[in-house]
């Protein structure tokens, strides 16, 4: 009996949907895939197979099983083949700021579409530098980076955060109490798996940061969201926080300046966020890494500088502030009553420990890059890139008719709603898929972030104000045809 080859098997499957070679060619060019005539032929007369991403278009247009599409081979002897699957606690984990919708960007990208990525906070792709000193010191240290630094950091490295927590007026910190990572994203998947067990909850806003919600998941602990209310400039809703503390209850994790909405929470506000974990004993995560992103004159103010008495644990680092993402330095810095941690703390230790330390290059411009003339501060003053760019981005967005926003006032984020009602959505990630399908925008949709509605998006504004110009322009032509 002969073999079935791929040709037999894209046949059987064109058949069965009643597709013709030349409907392949035209979905696959909505989509933005180079398909070509010559190249379709060739499939289905058996003299080449496709790459990945042709073979996972087909599969999927055609709606059949892509392993069985491509002939996956049983090489056992005839004894079913071993599956591994991924393990089951991730199954509630989600990440969408690198998800679906950044897949399929990916496989346009291979097909030789070009793509706008507004999805993710990365400033070296926009033509945001380095400042030039901190370059030079590192080249300068690189060949005292060679071995492992102790597992929380260089001592230089640990003073010169422990000074900056004390301009910020953060109290009872000393050398010990700071760990430094490979980015704060580290040290936030480090901090709750020291601290959760099963079934343990842990506060955390909604929309929020989604690497929040996926390591306390993965730690076995419980995610319970608290909503940010866009009628009140996306401040965390207290009486909706109060509601959700129950005895499991850990921690309030609070993200500021936020992540996604560039919203900055004044005193006051935080102020009562501290009255409320002091009234339940619970630990305060405050996420600070674009405290130095700060418009209009407005001031960052750590919560742990507010809270002496409670257990704190603060999150920073260079990546956003010193446009040096790539470089992965973050820090952590314990501080208030740590007495009533200190099991906790000792988790901390033993499980930074097995990670040996985190890039000893980058901790090694920590000192350099804290000190003296903060280049950032060009950048968020009128005239500035971001200032500029943040006030063209929201006057656009805004003009578009069905999108409102909140105007940030920190970070270089927005998160614009849209009249569902209006575009008739009802699925976000469908919206994200059909924006980068049509116009080769990538954009993460408000669920990536842990918002329940259909109704929100994320720009990121880095991309200069010519670049943004045509991006709203494809916008807003989408948006004058688009429903679901």
């Amino acid at each position: 009996m002969s073999k079935e080859t791929f040709a037999d098997r894209l046949k059987t499957s064109m058949n069965k949907q009643g597709k013709k070679q030349v409907d392949l060619i035209r979905i696959a060019a909505g989509r933005g895939i180079k398909l070509g005539k010559s190249h379709m032929s060739q499939y289905v007369s058996g003299k080449t197979v496709p790459r990945a991403e042709i073979l996972h278009f087909l599969a999927e247009t055609l709606q059949v099983d892509e392993d069985w599409l491509k002939g996956k081979q049983n090489v056992s002897g005839g004894k079913e083949m071993r599956e591994f699957k991924k393990s089951s606690k991730l199954d509630n984990v989600l990440y969408d700021v690198r998800g679906p919708v950044v897949d399929e960007a990916a496989r346009m990208e291979a097909a030789g579409t070009q793509v706008l990525k507004l999805n993710i906070g990365n400033p070296a792709p926009f033509g945001f530098r380095t400042p030039d000193e901190v370059i030079y010191d590192m080249r300068q240290q690189l060949t005292e980076c060679e071995g492992y630094s102790p597992a929380n950091g260089l001592f230089a490295t640990r003073k010169a955060i422990m000074q900056y927590a004390q301009l910020k007026k953060i109290p009872n910190v000393s050398i010990d109490d700071i760990y430094t990572g490979n980015g704060v994203s580290e040290l936030i998947n480090l901090s709750m798996s020291a601290l959760l067990d099963d079934g343990d909850e842990i506060l955390i806003p909604a929309p929020d940061y989604p690497l929040w919600t996926a390591c306390a998941t993965l730690a076995g602990g419980k995610a319970v969201h608290y909503i940010c209310d866009e009628q009140a400039q996306w401040y965390p809703d207290l009486d909706d926080i109060k509601k959700k503390i129950t005895d499991r209850t850990k921690a309030i994790v609070i993200i500021n300046p936020n992540n996604p909405t560039g919203a900055l929470y004044p005193r006051e506000l935080l102020q009562e966020i501290v009255e409320i974990a002091r009234a339940h004993q619970l630990i305060l995560f405050s996420d600070e890494i674009y405290d130095r992103l700060v418009m209009d004159g407005e001031e960052h103010i750590s919560i742990a500088s507010m809270a002496p008495d409670l257990f704190c644990v603060t999150f920073n680092g260079l990546s956003k502030s010193h446009m040096i993402a790539g470089f992965r330095i973050g820090w952590m810095i314990f501080s208030g009553n740590k007495k009533v941690a200190r099991d906790y703390i000792e988790g901390v230790r033993m499980l930074s420990n097995m990670r040996l330390c985190s890039n000893v290059p980058a901790q090694s411009v920590v000192q350099t890059a804290l000190g003296g003339h903060q280049s950032v501060n060009d950048y968020i003053v009128p005239g500035g890139r971001i200032y500029e760019q943040r006030e063209y981005i929201y006057k656009a967005i805004t003009d578009i008719p069905g999108i409102t926003c909140v105007k940030p006032k920190a970070a270089f984020y927005m998160f614009p709603k849209i009249d569902t009602e209006k575009f008739h959505i009802t699925d976000d990630e469908q919206f994200a898929l059909d924006l980068l399908r049509d116009k080769k925008i990538l954009l993460v949709h408000g669920g990536g972030f842990n918002w329940k509605k259909p109704d929100h998006f994320r720009v990121v504004y880095l991309p200069r104000i010519e670049v943004l110009k045509e991006a709203v322009e494809k916008m807003t032509d989408f948006f004058s045809y688009y429903h679901q």
